[in-house]
């Protein structure tokens, strides 16, 4: 019998999964509709200035020249010995230069690497692109499932995909890390990542189904085809986490941000595939027989 090949069984102890999701998830639940998301210029407009000094120097003296122009919330994030990001709300033309005059002269010459500015109305056009994509992507995925597999298979791999995306903004939100537009990017490849390894695991599921012997359950076919797969797992989830822990520390700040989002993603992704999305299937199917099932004696 299957269920006797396997360490532990999966399926059966999905109600053990779905509370340790539920409890990754909830605090950031709270938190997205407390307080929100730290938004980037790029969504809430403002401007940008990449910064290079001739000498080494510290963050404050940075943000007291900027406090001259009432800009002393603005981000400061170092991204080299003399190298600085600076986010504020935004400036105009002369605001701007008046403020890169003032850190060249009392902070012994600084080279402006980079400037851009973005508007309230360019990012509200992003922030409705972005929801936009999320939208296309998941009713993309659903028809290919439920084309390739069965409809609830999809709605399971959403649910899973939902998990993952709720765990990272949800992390964002509270410790009010900057989101822009490279956030967008990490989760849409976190959702390919994760959707990715889920149809592997479904795939296997399939195979196993086609050739179960008798008296196999559809909880044990779903624990095999998980174990089967779960090597498959690691090994690509590791050779993925070891380049973004590498980025993460070695990639500076500009990608900081982006590649933490990757990092959590990634990781939700390999537990939400293999803990969640099966069993969630495994419950509504199981819900469906029983229902074939009362039909039939009626």
């Amino acid at each position: 019998m299957l269920r006797d090949r396997m360490p532990f069984h999966f399926v059966r102890l999905r109600k053990f999964w779905y509370a340790i999701s539920i409890l990754l998830i909830l605090p950031g639940i709270i938190s997205l509709f407390s307080q929100g998301l730290n938004l980037g210029i790029d969504f809430r407009g403002g401007s940008l200035l990449d910064l290079k000094f001739q000498q080494a120097i510290e963050v404050e003296q940075v943000r007291s020249v900027l406090a001259e122009f009432g800009l002393d919330g603005a981000s400061i994030q170092r991204s080299a010995e003399t190298d600085f990001l600076v986010r504020t709300g935004e400036l105009s033309e002369e605001e701007n230069k008046k403020v890169i005059e003032a850190l060249d002269q009392k902070l012994a010459g600084v080279t402006v690497q980079r400037s851009e500015r973005v508007g309230p109305v360019i990012g509200r056009e992003l922030i409705r692109n972005a929801f936009l994509a999320l939208g296309v992507a998941a009713v993309l995925m659903v028809i290919y499932i439920a084309w390739r597999f069965e409809f609830k298979q999809g709605i399971a791999a959403i649910i899973a995909i939902l998990h993952d995306i709720l765990l990272v903004t949800g992390i964002f939100s509270i410790f009010q890390i900057e989101v822009d537009g490279s956030f967008v990017a990490a989760i849409l490849t976190v959702i390919g990542y994760s959707i990715n390894d889920t149809i592997v695991i479904f795939d296997r599921i399939r195979e196993n189904m086609l050739n179960k012997k008798k008296g196999d359950m559809l909880e044990d076919v779903i624990n095999a085809s998980l174990w089967q797969t779960l090597a498959r797992s690691i090994n690509t989830g590791l050779a993925v986490l070891f380049v973004l822990v590498a980025l993460l520390l070695f990639g500076g700040a500009t990608i900081h941000n982006m590649v933490l989002a990757l990092l959590i993603g990634v990781l939700a992704g390999a537990y939400s595939s293999v803990c969640n999305a099966s069993p969630l299937w495994y419950d509504m199917k199981k819900n469906e027989i029983r229902g074939k099932s009362r039909t039939a004696h009626a």
